[in-house]
């Protein structure tokens, strides 16, 4: 019972997308989903009980496992536009498979739970930038979230100017844009990164799936928390916060408070374990 206890949000969190598993192959009678969130929710769960056990690498055992399953196997290999474009692209096909599918579970229903937990410990974008030298952010956050609404819309029309132009052979066109996106992804990452010294830059001020993540972020089910009776104030929280997350404050509009992402490094860096999920 003690081992039932100690893995428990492991546990729940297979049986969650187990559920989903299930459920989207019978509903589209396709089994590719079961073994698809099947895999995913493994792959999860393995690093949430390697977290329960202090390993201290298990957030990145998730981007590797997720991240790039999703880059490599459903992207390069199947030929997936997992991006924010494939999202679209199937919304204009009237079609709700793939992309679609993924953006429903993760990025728009998964934060009324998770937050942004798909940004620590799945996405292929930050599994790379996270990598980088700059985990602390060494300069004060800008005042640049306008850019991701930017190349937001920037994918969303190029979507709608592909299917305006009837385009042929658009399922080619639209892993290509894959292709060169990621790269212009990374690219940008990475000098973002460089150029701050952050390496969740990007997150912060590119990735246009915020877009989609920060409004249901603020009502996540799953989020850090103070205790006030034990937190002393040294600031080391915040220190070590890779979002710049004001975690003392325990409203649900504190200080960039959707862009939790559940690393769990203010957590560890706490002196009095005030801080608990």
């Amino acid at each position: 019972m003690k081992l039932l206890q100690k893995y428990r949000a492991p546990l729940l969190f297979l049986l969650l997308f187990e559920g989903i598993a299930v459920g989207l192959w019978l509903w589209l009678d396709n089994p590719f989903y079961l073994f698809n969130f099947s895999y995913i929710g493994g792959g999860l769960s393995l690093a949430i009980a390697l977290y329960i056990r202090g390993f201290r690498h298990a957030r990145l055992v998730a981007q590797l496992l997720v991240g790039g399953y999703m880059l490599v196997y459903l992207g390069l290999i199947r030929g997936e536009n997992m991006q924010i474009e494939g999202f679209w692209y199937y919304l204009f096909l009237g079609v709700f498979e793939a992309a679609a599918i993924h953006y429903a579970v993760a990025k728009i229903a998964g934060p009324l739970f998770f937050g942004r937990g798909w940004c620590g410990y799945a996405c292929w974008t930050a599994m790379v930038l996270d990598l980088l030298p700059y985990p602390v952010p060494a300069q004060p956050r800008r005042r640049w979230g306008w850019m991701r609404l930017a190349t937001f819309a920037a994918a969303l029309l190029f979507v709608a100017l592909l299917f305006h132009l009837r385009l042929p052979n658009l399922e080619q066109v639209m892993f290509r844009s894959f292709v060169a996106g990621n790269l212009a992804y990374y690219a940008a990452g990475v000098l973002l990164a460089f150029r701050l010294k952050d390496n969740r830059a990007f997150c912060k001020y590119l990735c246009p799936v915020a877009v989609f993540l920060k409004p249901a972020s603020y009502f996540a089910r799953l989020r850090v928390t103070c205790d006030e009776d034990k937190c002393v104030s040294c600031g080391k929280c915040r220190q070590v916060c890779p979002m710049d997350v004001d975690m003392t404050d325990n409203r649900r509009s504190r200080a960039n408070g959707t862009e939790c992402i559940l690393c769990g490094r203010c957590i560890e860096a706490c002196p009095t374990n005030a801080l608990k999920l």
